[in-house]
């Protein structure tokens, strides 16, 4: 059983090794931090810790690192996360309040998350396949070819250009345009694909040559918006802490070219209490990562739909920061998209 003060010693070694990556001493932190005791009781609940494997040696005679366990401890023992200072809230409004569309804000938001913690950001677009249809346009580039826009009610807009051959007049796509919206209005995505297979039987026989590709264009991007995909900026941050990874780097930038590696795990976690969910070293051996943490929290588009928002770096990371930025970020995400 870990004492209270083993448990604020157990702190400070994770602070300040996080801040200087070096292994930290019973010396060390008598200096640095006020506990009233002598270095030598610092020692003993040092060795205390040690022995509930919170904390180990990475060489003879050196100070100590903390161990996943003790990275968990200290992450279920945090009361507060260190909250935002005034110019990061306000980075967060300005940079993410010039979006222009949800591809744009979720662009957005991994690059601003990332500059904010510098770890790898993640975030997952919502889950489409319960979203449904708000509008279609179909605008006119060239006698022959229209660029077909579809908009989700969670935000999300796709464009495709189409090539249709002779035959499409204005009079004749304005009926189109007011069909197809007629159709589909409200649709689920699933019921959209559904409906658009047969679209073309519901006119003469001399225009469906012209429908039918407009018809298939809008169902592949249909289907293009059922599958859950993530966003991510800031992989470049791991080469910067790759003395953290023990054995290689490569695993860890294998999952993220494999995206459904941390779909999967994202689907796995549960948040806590404060709505954020820790995943530390060997809890995430199973899929590949046992030398990184992932972080997450969820947010919620314009339909309702909930997706994630997350961190992935080494275990060595800032986790008071990084929570509270990625739980900032989340909340301004979901304001944003609940606006559109």
């Amino acid at each position: 059983m870990v004492s209270d003060r083993g448990l604020e010693v157990l702190r400070v070694i994770v602070q300040d090794y996080v801040e200087s990556r070096e292994p930290v001493g019973s010396k060390s932190i008598v200096e640095r931090h006020s506990f009233g005791v002598s270095a030598a009781t610092i020692r003993n609940d040092m060795a205390q810790l040690e022995e509930e494997e919170l904390i180990a040696a990475p060489h003879t005679s050196s100070g100590r690192v903390p161990t996943d366990k003790g990275y968990r401890l200290f992450v279920n023992q945090l009361a507060d996360l260190r909250p935002l200072n005034a110019a990061q809230r306000q980075a967060i409004h300005a940079f993410l309040g010039e979006s222009a569309d949800l591809d744009d804000v979720l662009a957005r938001t991994v690059r601003l998350l990332s500059q904010l913690t510098h770890q790898v950001a993640l975030v997952q677009y919502p889950s489409l396949g319960r979203s449904r249809i708000r509008h279609v346009e179909l605008v006119p580039l060239t006698e022959s070819r229209i660029l077909t826009v579809l908009i989700t009610d969670t935000g999300r807009v796709e464009q495709r250009m189409v090539d249709v051959g002779p035959g499409l007049d204005d009079e004749f796509l304005s009926d189109l345009r007011m069909r197809i919206n007629s159709a589909l209005d409200g649709l689920l995505l699933t019921e959209a694909a559904a409906r658009l297979d047969s679209l073309a039987d519901d006119f003469a026989p001399a225009r469906r040559e012209v429908v039918h590709p407009i018809a298939a264009s809008l169902a592949e991007q249909v289907l293009a918006n059922r599958h859950d995909r993530l966003v991510m900026a800031g992989a470049a941050n791991l080469a910067r802490t790759e003395e953290d990874f023990a054995g290689s780097i490569y695993p860890v930038l294998e999952a993220i070219e494999e995206q459904v590696t941390l779909l999967k795990l994202f689907g796995e976690m549960e948040q806590d209490q404060a709505g954020i969910s820790v995943r530390i070293g060997r809890e995430n051996e199973s899929f590949g990562l046992g030398e990184a943490s992932v972080l997450s929290t969820g947010y919620t588009a314009a339909g309702g739909e909930l997706a994630r928002l997350g961190l992935l770096g080494p275990t060595r990371m800032d986790y008071s920061s990084n929570m509270a930025a990625v739980r900032a970020v989340a909340r301004y995400l979901s304001r944003l998209l609940g606006e559109s």
